[in-house]
């Protein structure tokens, strides 16, 4: 897609990510915005910034993401006014961001969903903390005021309010159910309970440490996201990462989206009747988290990617015991595997349960593995493949059907993929350094770093400062796009049906909640 008729900007990406930043009035807003849905766009991202000790301006940007190309709107309303145009006509995942971008900046889109996203009672009615004239002090807790949720009326609806606590160690979140008997009419979900202000906790961090607190966004994705960190401090200051260095991130990454994989599958086969399930996939994750242990000095690699590429090489013997782990974790998947698909309990539960449909996935611009379960194609390592995946030819791992068992199988799909990518980088590991030195960024530029994780695209959008310190730093998760199709996916299904559907999206809470 074309949108030269619009003054560029200056993004920085890394050279193999076709992008384009374009400046635009609010007219061009709406109108690009439009075009871009029509060209197939997602919607990636949106942020803002209170730029009003440098030009007294707000901004607004949406990235927005096309099959090989990443477009980023920037809007300047004008005046000084922090109100902008809505995406929700074509993005409905828009309502959500837009909601949480008023709340920590007090910038309002024209029309849409105005309930508090993020804000519990937290901080005052009108402080937004992300402002430049945000008081640095701690905020007081603010009298409760009940959140108006969708309330369902009828002969027989009743509801089941879930959460924010839960019993057991899952983040909090609350499920407002409206069901007739167990027969689920609507979902409304409703997150923000962990919200740790880290965007505010970025700012003035120098830029060489900032990857350490973008690893801890969401723990399960703590190596893409810190590698996507790492990939914006590079393209702004044109670091060029060794061979190796690429390799060994590319390995983590993998790593990582194994260990989330083993562990999901047994869950899934815990909550359809199948303890078995559970033991022996939690024991092929301790498995793989004690190795990573040995070889890179952590089981989650919090601390791992640096700025320039890795913490610690391994060895000759550490590439022997990874590859020799893969060949039995290829075999005992396989084995598991065939149990799962003969089991004709687990598969009773599994199909035909929390059904999303492809035209649904795509109109709501699913991501990442919910996506791809439902048909949807995209991953970047296929389509925009940076260092090394170019080399590596990814295949691209689909599923059909959009239920809990396509969910299942692209999750076993994925890990014989990402183990035959692991044995590729062990076997043909480049000689030369691990890690290149970066030097200081120039003040005031924007780069983007886009990685593809286990459960989609996580993107890192950066600007530097002054003194080699962060400006602002804004983590974007695909849990944000994926959240509010469970909504629709559980809708026919019964009650206790909801673990399990939930489970197979196993989607991030305190990646969304920032």
């Amino acid at each position: 897609m074309n949108l030269d008729y619009l003054p560029q900007a200056a993004l920085q990406l890394p050279a193999n990510v076709p992008a384009q930043q374009v400046v635009v009035n609010a007219a061009q807003w709406s109108h690009s915005a439009l075009r871009l849905r029509d060209h197939g766009a997602v919607l990636l991202s949106l942020w803002g910034a209170d730029d009003r000790d440098r030009d007294g301006r707000f901004r607004v940007y949406a990235a927005f993401l096309l099959p090989q190309q990443v477009v980023v709107l920037e809007h300047s309303p004008t005046g000084g006014a922090a109100g902008y145009p809505s995406l929700t006509h074509w993005f409905p995942v828009a309502d959500r961001l837009q909601r949480a971008l008023y709340d920590l900046l007090g910038m309002e889109a024209d029309i849409g969903d105005t309930r508090p996203w993020l804000r519990h009672d937290g901080w005052p009615e009108h402080g937004f903390p992300l402002r430049r004239d945000a008081a640095a002090a701690e905020p007081q807790p603010q009298p409760g005021r009940p959140y108006p949720f969708v309330a369902v009326t009828g002969d027989g609806v009743h509801e089941i309010a879930v959460g924010p606590v839960h019993a057991g160690t899952i983040e909090p979140g609350h499920f407002r159910f409206s069901v007739v008997g167990e027969k689920v009419l609507r979902l409304e979900t409703r997150f923000g309970y962990a919200h740790k202000g880290i965007a505010k906790r970025f700012e003035g961090q120098l830029l060489h440490d900032g990857h350490r607190l973008a690893a801890r966004v969401s723990g399960d994705s703590t190596v893409a996201y810190a590698w996507a960190y790492c990939a914006a401090l590079e393209s702004i200051t044109a670091t060029v990462v060794p061979p190796r260095a690429a390799a060994l991130r590319a390995l983590a990454l993998e790593r990582e989206r194994l260990a989330n994989h083993l562990g999901d599958l047994g869950a899934l086969g815990n909550d359809a009747g199948l303890a078995f399930g559970l033991v022996q996939f939690s024991s092929l994750k301790e498995q793989l988290l004690r190795l990573n242990r040995q070889v890179f000095g952590q089981r989650y690699l919090f601390d791992w990617v640096l700025p320039g590429g890795v913490a610690t090489d391994i060895d000759a013997p550490a590439v022997r015991a990874l590859l020799d782990e893969a060949s039995m974790l290829e075999q005992r998947v396989a084995g598991l595997r065939a149990i799962y698909e003969n089991h004709a309990g687990v598969q009773d539960r599994f199909r035909d349960t929390g059904v999303l449909s492809t035209a649904l996935a795509k109109a709501h611009g699913a991501l990442g593995l919910v996506a791809r379960a439902a048909g949807v194609a995209g991953d970047l390592r296929v389509d925009m493949p940076w260092p090394p995946y170019e080399q590596l030819r990814p295949r691209l791992v689909l599923a059909a059907g959009g239920d809990v068992a396509a969910r299942a199988r692209l999750r076993f799909d994925d890990i014989v993929e990402s183990l035959r990518l692991c044995r590729a980088l062990l076997e043909t590991l480049p000689p030369g350094p691990s890690l290149a030195s970066v030097p200081a960024a120039a003040p005031y530029r924007l780069g983007l770093g886009l990685v593809e994780g286990w459960r989609g695209p996580v993107m890192i959008a950066l600007e530097t400062a002054p003194d080699d310190r962060v400006r602002r730093c804004h983590a974007h998760d695909p849990s944000w796009q994926n959240w509010p199709l469970i909504e629709y996916a559980i809708i026919g299904n019964i009650v206790p049906d909801f673990p399990l559907i939930n489970k197979s999206f196993n989607l991030a809470y305190s990646g969304i909640d920032g």
